[in-house]
């Protein structure tokens, strides 16, 4: 099977840190590797090198490789310019579709936390396996919930189709992208609910099929930039015209539930590419502060500060909020406020300030 990386998104929740210049899944978030490190490394050693892909934007090409220096270079995919992922995931379709259409492809991401990594490689495994028998087309990874998550999608899943190893395969009912708190509410009090994680294996010509059925001129332009005599030149003249869509506009939420499963586990996942999010999945628990760098905190709870600097950063009666010190940006925000950073950043173009984002 091959699995794809995509690590190419800039990242704005986590701002100050993450930036387009130095977007957060090339940062030492957590520990002393990139969270793209963490990613190549928890697929290893199930998976060769060579049976791994990563997906970005050309602008970081120079970072990736010299970051993974054992993936081979040919495996390296590099978009001209971002065109969010519905056409990400379609470049690579055709790209693997024209190599390996019948193998199986997993499709995952670079800026999230996975805890529990022999669970998750086989969660993997068993739906290559339902793939390659035939027994699916599809097959989603989900995680268990463990709270009422606005900031994610939720999938519908059915009955049992089948159980290997331990791991149940279900049926695939129907998605729903970042609910309303009442919805999320009772989603997670339902046992039918599952986190949609963007995890999930298919096989490149069943993939390309449906960009074919659902995107007809994404797929005519795919088939250009892959059918060309001079790949680089048509992706670099083809690519930027491709419509800006997401995948779940474009595929998934088109899909029929024939042949589509999913495969619900607790890999202790958490997606860090927001502040409260990061706060979440590194906590014991509510109350607790999580601090990076020289930080001191009194009398606070539910708190992140991190301080990238060498001054001493303090809070005191810190509640619910977040802190993040850099060399030239102070962050200080409640953890409700996330969502505003984005609008905040994108405010700064065209301004004194705009070097900053």
């Amino acid at each position: 099977m091959k699995v794809v990386i995509f690590a190419g998104g800039v990242g704005t929740r986590l701002w100050p840190l993450s930036r387009k210049n130095s977007p957060k899944q090339f940062g030492k978030i957590i520990g002393d590797k990139s969270t793209l490190q963490q990613a190549v490394d928890r697929l290893q050693p199930e998976f060769k090198p060579e049976d791994i892909y990563v997906a970005t934007g050309k602008r970081y090409s120079d970072i990736v490789v010299s970051q993974l220096p054992k993936i081979p270079k040919n495996n390296f995919i590099f978009e001209p310019e971002m065109r969010d992922v519905g056409p990400a995931i379609g470049l690579v379709t055709a790209i693997l579709n024209k190599k390996y259409p019948n193998e199986p492809m997993a499709i995952i991401w670079s800026d999230h936390m996975v805890r529990d990594i022999p669970v998750f490689q086989k969660a993997l495994r068993t739906a290559e396996k339902s793939i390659a028998e035939g027994k699916s087309d599809f097959v989603f990874i989900g995680q268990k919930p463990r709270f009422a998550n606005q900031n994610v999608g939720w999938i519908q899943c059915g009955d049992e189709i089948a159980e290997e190893k331990g791991l149940k395969i279900l049926e695939f009912k129907k998605l729903k992208y970042r609910p309303k708190l009442s919805q999320a509410e009772d989603f997670f009090e339902n046992e039918h609910y599952v986190w949609n994680l963007g995890y999930f294996v298919t096989t490149p010509s069943f993939l390309i099929e449906k960009f074919e059925k659902y995107t007809p001129q994404m797929y005519e332009d795919l088939n250009k930039i892959i059918g060309s005599g001079d790949f680089d030149k048509s992706l670099s003249e083809i690519y930027p015209r491709l419509e800006k869509i997401s995948f779940d506009d474009a595929i998934l939420e088109k899909f029929s539930q024939s042949k589509i499963s999913v495969i619900s586990v607790d890999i202790g996942w958490s997606d860090i590419g927001a502040w409260e999010a990061l706060k979440e999945a590194l906590s014991e628990n509510a109350d607790e502060n999580v601090t990076k760098g020289k930080v001191m905190v009194e009398d606070s709870r539910d708190s992140l500060v991190f301080n990238y600097t060498n001054q001493l950063t303090v809070g005191i009666d810190l509640e619910e909020m977040l802190v993040i010190n850099t060399e030239d940006v102070v962050l200080v925000c409640p953890k409700s406020s996330v969502p505003k950073i984005k609008k905040l950043v994108e405010s700064l173009a065209g301004t004194p300030h705009e070097h900053l984002t």
